[in-house]
């Protein structure tokens, strides 16, 4: 596609490498391991690119992306950012708001300068270590709190996804833009994302919107749950046109491989 050469050569003159459009994609947040297994829906073997948590090490031979989550807190870590408490959203009575899907996470609240420089104070180092570690990218997940959460505005968000861009591209690694596909034009263009990662965009019809702005650089994750949910089969979303050449379903813990409830298979 011409849009990806394009975006090829923007991310070689901007000193990033994007990840490859072809080969096998896992994405492993709930746990590493290094080949997928015999009866994996793509068959056994390795793995090409790969999304593991900060925690994680990078895998040896892959392209490899570190998440981090940059708009709420990681698992875990709560005494850190309750340390700092003015960094996180409050409701009504004052309380930290907490992700209702996930409540071991906070939602942090980058409304004012003073807010997002105290965030990257906890968050900056975390990229950094991506990138001493090995890693090739870096996914920032929950741009679109500002959506889900009162309180929070586009604003804050735009500002805080620009340092976060800024950071990655100092430490030369590309960055991917997680969620709020109606920005997703602008966040390329104006605040500089390199590429996509997507969860459940043929769950929500919004993968053709991620390819026109991203081309074939979107990596996209698909969730057995949501689909059974819809009545949709994975078949079904290997059949669509706008799907990502990289597309697998994944078990919704994201478990490692030979975990019960492991479920991997790919187009």
């Amino acid at each position: 596609m011409a849009a990806s050469a394009v975006l090829a050569l923007a991310a070689c003159s901007g000193g990033v490498e994007l990840p490859p459009t072809d080969g096998v994609l896992d994405y492993q947040l709930g746990g590493a391991y290094d080949e997928l297994p015999a009866d994996a829906g793509a068959g056994s073997g390795g793995i090409d690119v790969v999304v593991r948590d900060a925690t994680a090490p990078p895998l040896e031979g892959a392209y490899n992306v570190c998440y981090v989550n940059g708009f709420q807190t990681q698992p875990g870590e709560a005494d850190a950012w309750l340390a700092r408490d003015e960094l996180l959203l409050r409701d009504g009575d004052g309380s930290p708001v907490v992700d209702p899907d996930w409540p071991d996470e906070y939602v942090l609240d980058p409304s004012s300068a003073a807010q997002r420089e105290g965030i990257l104070q906890l968050v900056a180092p975390l990229i950094a270590g991506c990138a001493e570690a090995g890693f090739d990218a870096v996914e920032i997940d929950n741009l679109d709190t500002w959506t889900r959460f009162d309180g929070l505005s586009q604003e804050g968000a735009e500002a805080l996804a620009r340092a976060y861009v800024e950071h990655a591209h100092e430490l030369g690694l590309a960055i991917a833009q997680k969620n709020a596909v109606e920005v997703a034009q602008v966040a390329r263009d104006e605040w500089g994302f390199d590429f996509a990662v997507v969860e459940e965009c043929a769950v929500w019809d919004e993968c053709g919107a991620y390819r026109e702005v991203y081309g074939d650089y979107v990596l996209q994750v698909e969730y057995a749950d949501a689909l059974a949910e819809t009545g949709m089969a994975f078949g079904d979303v290997c059949s669509m046109p706008d799907r990502s050449p990289l597309t697998v379903l994944r078990d919704r813990d994201l478990v490692a491989a030979g975990e019960p409830g492991y479920v991997y298979e790919a187009c």
